[in-house]
């Protein structure tokens, strides 16, 4: 999937039984004098990889395996991520001033962002194919019914394309405009590039990466979905 191995191995790891392992710091204090639980050093870690204000993530801290875990698969997670696709939901409904001369786009990334491997690593098996996020499918058609123009892009590797397209039809993501595989490390901002040159008016981009938005040129707006599982570059 052309990720990190060791965030791999840490992400597997979140569905094996781990124990938590033995709290080493549960008494001491912050800096400014609060006593802190697990549960605030583990929220606290999680909502910095969610700001970007930690980078290059290789593995979750192995006293956060636990708490990573239950919330990737919680009710909260959901919620967290829906609320984000509503935004995205308001912008697209407020604020964009479509042309509906099919050059309005909107960029999309595609695991964690449109398909789910929650599922797929949690059953250990890799012939798996990933299932829609269904706040994402009904985002996405709605985009499609406004004339937007959907292209996504993917740090998975190009041998991977078939299968990547073909699992995205099956779970109801049809009428994508292009599909970008990972080429290069700028590939993501080289992507956008070419469609602003080509013309097209790129609204926003929805994606669970930081490095989805980086680099120039910037597009409209951007909305991050959570994930503190792994990072991409």
């Amino acid at each position: 999937m052309g990720k990190n191995l060791g965030a791999l191995l840490a992400f597997l790891s979140l569905f094996t039984g781990v124990t938590v392992a033995d709290w080493n710091i549960l008494n001491k204090k912050t800096k400014s004098g609060f006593k802190i639980s697990l549960k605030n050093y583990c929220e606290s870690w999680r909502m910095n990889v969610e700001l970007n204000n930690i980078r290059g993530l290789e593995v979750v801290p192995e006293e956060c395996i636990e708490y990573i875990g239950k919330y990737v698969k919680s009710t909260q997670y959901k919620v967290d991520s829906e609320r984000a696709i509503e935004e995205c939901t308001v912008y697209l409904s407020t604020s964009c001033t479509l042309k509906r001369d099919s050059r309005d786009a909107w960029i999309f990334d595609i695991d964690d962002t449109l398909l789910s491997t929650v599922p797929y690593y949690e059953e250990h098996n890799f012939r798996a194919r990933p299932p829609a996020l269904d706040h994402s499918l009904r985002l996405f058609n709605e985009m499609k019914a406004r004339g937007v123009q959907i292209i996504l892009v993917s740090s998975r590797r190009e041998h991977l394309r078939s299968a990547t397209v073909d699992n995205l039809v099956n779970v109801g993501y049809h009428g994508v405009l292009a599909t970008s595989i990972r080429k290069s490390k700028k590939y993501k901002a080289d992507t956008r590039k070419q469609l602003i040159g080509g013309g097209y008016r790129i609204w926003g981009i929805v994606g669970d990466q930081w490095s989805s938005f980086e680099e120039l040129p910037s597009v409209e707006r951007t909305f991050k979905l959570s994930n503190s599982l792994y990072y991409v570059s």
